[in-house]
């Protein structure tokens, strides 16, 4: 701080009318007045939520969701159906964090699986053996360069 400063102080003027008088910016005397930051500022403390599940209640829901019984239902059925048998585990955003958490949210039904498609290939062992209205068709080997189509493959 400066001199000038401190007497303004002194005066009683106030900080934002002593800054002013200097052309300084008012933010720097709070930022001197709370003094040198080294590195991060610390982590808020969080009160503990006594809403939180237990290690205990995370896995019997984790262990809830596995049964052979659910394993092709969406969360929100299980959580639907447990609601109507009359056990509440917790909500289903709840029960979706510790699927989640367990790498399980995916697709939980079993999905058919396709092969891949293949793209057809006219393939020709000698000359007039394979003819194509698609240039496209056929391997580049294929094409008559001359006429600038594939009429016959020539290979």
């Amino acid at each position: 701080m400066t001199a000038t400063f401190t007497e303004l102080r002194a005066a009683a003027v106030p900080v934002s009318r002593s800054w002013s008088l200097l052309g300084r910016a008012r933010a720097t005397y709070y930022r001197h007045a709370r003094g040198p930051v080294h590195g991060p500022r610390p982590a808020r403390l969080v009160p503990e939520n006594g809403q939180v599940l237990s290690g205990a209640e995370r896995a019997a829901v984790l262990t809830l969701i596995n049964t052979p019984a659910y394993a092709d239902l969406s969360i929100g059925q299980i959580w639907a159906r447990e609601l109507d048998e009359g056990r509440y585990w917790g909500s289903t955003s709840t029960m979706y964090r510790i699927a989640r958490a367990a790498g399980q949210s995916r697709e939980r039904r079993r999905l058919a699986t396709h092969p891949a498609k293949v793209k057809p290939e006219l393939l020709a062992d000698g000359p007039s053996q394979v003819w194509t209205w698609h240039i496209t068709w056929t391997s580049p080997s294929c094409v008559d360069r001359s006429r600038g189509s594939s009429t016959s493959c020539t290979c």
